[in-house]
């Protein structure tokens, strides 16, 4: 590190910071661009409709007090606001600290170029810093740096889009209060970063057709943008001057040969073009200036990358500019395309064909590379030049402008090149395969070369021993004269060698030339060539000291070469854009090409140091964050590349589960000597083994592949594969629950039987997943069972998380969900249009499709035999609880179950808060309510009762009852419609609980001793009651949902005030209902006298009874109490008028008797409050004496 970048150096540390945080900044941005909430993009008439007074842009800050106002006086926008509010200000307030950072970071810079100017860092100036190295780097990265923030920001998050941001964060946030309380005005950064009115082209591939226009073109764009804060035009100009004049990173010494030169300098000409920005006067009236830069950068190249890349189109970008425009055109003419592309397509095949030679296998070793490093890296440069031509050139570019006139270039030189994209992808290939090899032997010859260097030395010296002992005589070697001076010669060179030191490398260099030098000579003179023995001694000889300086001639730097003539990063978008389909055909017709495509990604992994280096540099805190985001990005491309092995293999097992099912018949347990060859079916079953071979070479294929560090992320093979499975799995079974529970009425088939069609084909859908992973998860080496089990409640789960999300306020997010996943994403299906429930997924489909089917307007409920009955004579079987429940598991699995159950639960919630809140208002602050039940507790209360109402008691309670005659309707509805639900989640906790004692019997009895310890623990201290035991308590929880060991009655949904009137009006309005029913001695439960009414007494009561349960046992036990004392009322007058009990006493001791056998409470309740001659002989006495 040079002086200038010293800790010391406030100078330079300073500006490394500022350029380290506009690194940091672009990851950010990029980051961010995935988490736009969907409604500020306003994109749909529905969120238009629906948001369109809340969301708004800069417009508002000419009626902000008008509109406010309008808000705050329309509860329905007042709560919209809220909700909104609720659900998104976190990320708002992220995207604000990102708005802001970048005005921070344009301040930062400004502020520092002033100390420049005005002397405030001591010997340094704007020149002096521009003359030092790193410091003329830092400052021109500096201001090229801010530009691209600015082209990023307008390219991945519109204009509009940040207005809406904006403006949502200064309504939120109270006006200027800012998150870091400091000096940034958040009018400043609105006046920054309003809208460019720059459009995002909707499709790029669009732009080689040529047609329209990828968007419609911005005036003064973007230099307008560039123009929102000024900086030191000195500043700018010496920048400029430096870019175009110098080559600031030393790149030409690394690209020596004169036609890489727009390569070597392709970092400093992206840097030139987007600083050229800031002084737009250049581009539209230096001609001279322009031509200058064109001819030396861009001479033979048009599109460039200008960060991680984002490549633009010259001919495009620069088409509203003059002088740019026409230097440009100078460049770019038909004569010049033409000749160009010859020379490119020529060079092309011939580096083919040296790469393809060189990278077959058993040609890259550790000597090759030894003898031929110079050549390598030539042939290295050679094709990374042209890859970089061809990528760049041949791809339309990302960021566009208007693109009309480049379109029409770039047919133009398809045309000419004769583009073929599977050459293009064999020399990526090749140069990924040459790049990874040579890395990695150099890497070992490095690590290993002085212990290599001394054996070779050792080896060599050996050999010249044995020389000098055969010339003495003494070695019995045939056919050799003895002969002193030999002797001794062969012995002094041997002597020289072993002071050789791989330290001194020039000293020894020199040496080992002259000794092989002389070996030649010595071999001549004394015609040694004619003894093969001493012949071959002295070639190996020299092969070795040949070694010895090839291992000398190893310089550390090479590899430091081979990393900046290997930049990829030019590729980041383009690859992922225009290469998976040809990288994903390679592996589908060869699933060996996964080692080459590993070679590929590295190789774009290593590009990753260019948005890391100065943020390494400045040892920022933000470089774990940043490295993460790109490591993270590459490791998902990778992922969607290799999703191609997973694709095929379930389209293979379709197949072979398709056979497996329905043609290939299952061997008895005894077979008929005359039938076996009926059941051997070798055609099928050789079919089935050829496609399981062929999946299995898929795994082999990937498996291949060895653990791979991408950025800082560790890749392994077997969790790639098991990851793309899991991944190809959710599709297969999200479509599969999306289409199955679909329902569409059909003719000749009732809802139900409909119901139970698509349920009954789901399950055998899934059960067909099952046998396949059963079957295959052996050749796959993966826990097919566990993965099946995993992803299909893990579906179940988030799909159950985006329809509660109806009912709450504050809304779980798709990035905040702990069940969706970036690598194993779940897809999202959209609402089906005309439907009337307006669900959002197909669990919420089948939640309402279940309620309509057992509608209590329509059915009676039978408890005892749980099933439900048509109440239109003949009363038919419509659906029995316990068939129809177990075949809902198997379609649903015990995930689905619970989720139905959090469903119904949340949909309970919602229903309760809205009306108990209400009943509740009217009963405390409603007049005529307080006044009518207050008035009645006091009768009912009083120690004369009943007195005179003995005598028509029931015209009595009928005074109370018809009071509310306008009320009963709604509140019947409501009420019914609770114990609905309630009913819905007792069949499926019954069902869960069934199916577990039989599935499961270990875990629901473990579960349930461990509950009933913890009941016991809890009642007699509070030791539970700390963090750790709270967890432990909801896991448990979570378990005996699964094992259906709960009671959904007992459950409290919301916080209420006990009030002694609830009671009261809850038994008036069951008194005036009750009547509507009577006993049936068949079914021995109540049914409606009537076919057409509403009521049902099940669901009546479940509802009564959940409504009870939000307040204090006291409330229930003093509604018994009213049920009770109303019944021995009415008995009383009616034993001592007509001597026997009518229909109203008969029907009321049935509910009550139904209500405390649903309750769940001892008969004792009644006992304590009926005389026992009523409630046991009840039936009798309703008899008539003869």
């Amino acid at each position: 590190m040079s002086e200038f970048l010293s800790e010391n150096n406030a100078c330079g540390q300073n500006l490394l910071n500022i350029v380290s945080v506009g690194n940091s900044i672009v990851a950010e941005i990029l980051r961010l661009k995935e988490y736009v909430p969907s409604i500020y993009r306003l994109e749909t008439a529905a969120d238009r409709q629906k948001y369109g007074e809340i969301i708004l842009d800069f417009s508002y800050f000419k009626v902000a007090e008008a509109h406010e106002k309008k808000i705050e006086q329309s509860p329905e926008l007042s709560d919209l606001d809220l909700e909104t509010r609720t659900n998104h200000l976190q990320l708002i307030t992220r995207f604000y600290l990102a708005f802001q950072s970048v005005h921070h970071y344009a301040t930062d810079l400004k502020q520092y170029i002033e100390e420049l100017n005005t002397g405030y860092y001591i010997q340094q100036t704007l020149e002096t810093v521009l003359q030092d190295e790193e410091g003329k780097q830092l400052l021109c990265e500096s201001l090229y740096l801010y530009g691209v923030i600015l082209l990023v920001l307008d390219f991945h998050i519109p204009g509009d889009v940040r207005e809406r941001l904006l403006i949502a964060y200064y309504r939120y946030s109270g006006g200027d209060a800012t998150p870091s309380g400091d000096e940034s005005n958040i009018h400043d950064v609105c006046l920054l970063l309003r809208s460019t009115g720059y459009v995002q082209p909707a499709q790029t591939q669009a732009l080689v057709a040529g047609n329209q226009p990828g968007s419609v073109p911005v005036p003064k764009y973007p230099e307008a943008y560039f123009a929102r804060f000024s900086f030191d035009t000195n500043f700018i100009d010496l920048v400029l001057a430096r870019l175009r004049c110098d080559d600031i990173y030393n790149q030409l010494t690394i690209y020596p040969h004169p036609s890489h030169r727009s390569t070597a300098l392709s970092t400093q000409a992206a840097m030139l073009y987007v600083c050229l920005y800031f002084s737009p006067e250049v581009l539209h009236t230096q001609g001279a200036q322009m031509r200058e830069i064109v001819d030396k950068f861009f001479s033979d190249n048009w599109t460039l990358s200008i960060y991680m890349g984002i490549t633009v189109n010259l001919i495009d970008a620069w088409a509203h500019f003059k002088a740019a425009s026409s230097a440009v055109a100078n460049v770019v003419t038909p004569v010049a395309i033409k000749t160009l592309c010859q020379q490119q397509r020529e060079q092309l095949q011939k580096t083919l064909q040296k790469t393809q030679e060189i990278v077959r296998e058993g040609v890259l070793d550790d000597a090759f590379v030894l003898e031929h490093a110079n050549q390598i890296i030539v042939l290295m440069r050679q094709a990374n030049v042209l890859l970089r031509w061809h990528c760049l050139h041949t791809s339309p570019a990302v960021f566009v402008v208007s693109g009309q006139v480049a379109a029409q270039v770039h047919q133009m030189l398809l045309q000419e090149l004769q583009f073929d994209q599977s050459k293009l992808y064999n020399l990526l290939l090749n140069c990924g395969q040459l790049e990874l090899t040579v890395r990695e032997l150099l890497s070992e010859l490095q690590k290993n070369r002085e212990k290599r260097w001394t054996s070779n030395r050792e080896e060599a010296m050996q050999y010249l021993r044995e020389l000098s002992e055969a010339f003495a005589g003494s070695r019995p070697l045939t056919k050799i004269e003895a002969n002193p001076q030999l002797q001794q010669w062969f012995g002094q060179v041997a002597q020289r060698l072993q002071k050789l030191d791989i330290a001194k490398p020039q000293k020894a260099g020199r040496l080992i030339i002259q000794v092989m030098q002389a070996l030649d000579e010595v071999q001549e003179y004394h015609n040694l060539h004619a003894n093969m023995l001493v012949k071959q001694q002295l070639q190996e000889t020299r092969e070795l000291l040949n070694r010895m300086a090839q291992l000398i001639n190893l310089k550390e730097d090479i590899e430091i070469h081979i990393q900046m003539i290997s930049d990829f990063s030019y590729a980041w978008q383009l690859l992922q854009r225009d290469f998976i389909g040809i990288m994903q055909d390679s592996i589908k017709r060869q699933p060996r090409a996964v080692i080459g495509i590993r070679a590929v990604f590295l190789k774009l992994a290593s590009t990753l140091e260019v948005p890391l280096m100065r943020i390494n540099q400045a040892k920022s805190e933000d470089l774990v964050s940043v490295s993460n985001y790109y490591s993270t990005e590459l490791a998902n491309f990778l992922r969607r590349v290799l999703q191609i092995v997973p694709e095929t293999m379930f389209s293979i097992l379709a197949r072979i589960i398709q056979l497996l099912t329905n043609v290939i018949k299952e061997f008895p347990t005894r077979l008929e000597k005359d039938k076996l060859r009926e059941y051997a079916q070798f055609e099928e079953r050789a079919k089935v083994a050829q496609w399981t071979n062929s999946i299995a070479v898929f795994t082999k294929g990937i498996l291949m592949m060895k653990k791979t560090l991408v950025g800082v992320i560790e890749l392994d093979p077997k969790q790639l594969l098991e990851d793309g499975i899991r991944k190809e799995l959710v599709n297969h079974l999200a479509n599969a629950y999306n289409l199955g529970l679909i329902f569409t009425p059909e003719k000749g088939k009732t809802n139900v039987q409909l119901l139970q069609e698509k349920l009954q084909a789901l399950a055998k859908t899934i059960e067909g997943y099952r046998r396949s992973f059963e079957y295959i998860e052996d050749y796959l080496r993966v826990q097919g069972l566990r993965i099946l089990l995993e992803e299909s409640q893990r579906i179940i789960n988030y799909n159950v998380e985006k329809e509660c999300n109806c009912f709450l306020r504050n809304k779980v997010q798709e990035w905040q969900s702990r069940f969706q996943s970036q690598t194993i994403p779940i897809p999202n299906f959209l609402p089906l249009q005309g439907d009337p429930n307006k669900s959002n997924n197909f669990i919420g489909r089948l939640a309402h499709e279940i309620l309509r089917c057992t509608e209590p307007r329509h059915t009676i409920f039978l408890d005892l035999k749980c099933t439900w009955y048509d109440k239109r004579p003949p009363h038919s079987e419509l659906l029995a609880g316990s068939g129809f429940f177990s075949v809902l598991r198997e379609a649903m699995a015990p995930a689905g179950m619970v989720g139905l159950e959090r469903l119904y639960a949340h949909m309970l919630a919602d229903e309760l808060k809205r009306n108990l809140d209400k009943l509740q208002k009217n009963l405390t602050s409603d007049r005529m309510w307080c006044d009518a039940l207050s008035s009645m507790t006091k009768e009912l209360e009083s120690r004369d009762f009943p007195g005179e109402v003995a005598k028509q008691p029931i015209k009595y309670y009928q005074s109370y009852t018809q009071r509310w005659l306008k009320v009963w309707p709604t509140l019947l509805d409501w009420v019914l419609s609770l114990g609905h639900k309630q009913l819905m989640r007792q069949q499926i906790a019954s069902e869960l609980s069934f199916s577990s004692k039989c599935d499961a019997k270990l875990l629901e009895n473990t579960t349930d001793t461990l509950n009933r310890a913890l009941m016991l623990e809890l009642s007699s201290n509070s030791k539970l009651c700390n963090e750790q035991g709270v967890g432990m308590l909801t896991e448990l929880q979570e378990i005996l949902q699964y094992t259906g060991n709960y009671e959904p009655l007992e459950q409290v949904f919301m916080a209420t005030k006990n009030t002694h009137n609830m009671s009261l009006f809850l038994f008036l309005f069951s008194i005036a209902h009750v009547g509507r029913l009577q006993h049936s001695n068949h079914t021995d439960s109540l049914l409606p006298k009537s076919p057409k009414d509403t009521i049902d007494c099940v669901p009546l009561i479940t509802g009564l009874l959940t409504v009870l349960q939000q307040f204090h046992r006291n409330v229930k036990m003093l509604y018994i109490s009213y049920m009770c004392q109303y019944v021995v009322t009415v008995a009383e007058a009616q034993l001592t008028d007509k001597e026997m009990l009518g229909p109203e006493v008969v029907t009321m001791l049935h509910f009550l008797q139904a209500f405390v056998r649903l309750a769940r409470l001892p008969l004792s309740v009644l006992e304590q409050r009926i005389p026992n001659m009523i409630l046991s002989e009840f039936d009798y006495l309703a008899t008539p004496v003869k």
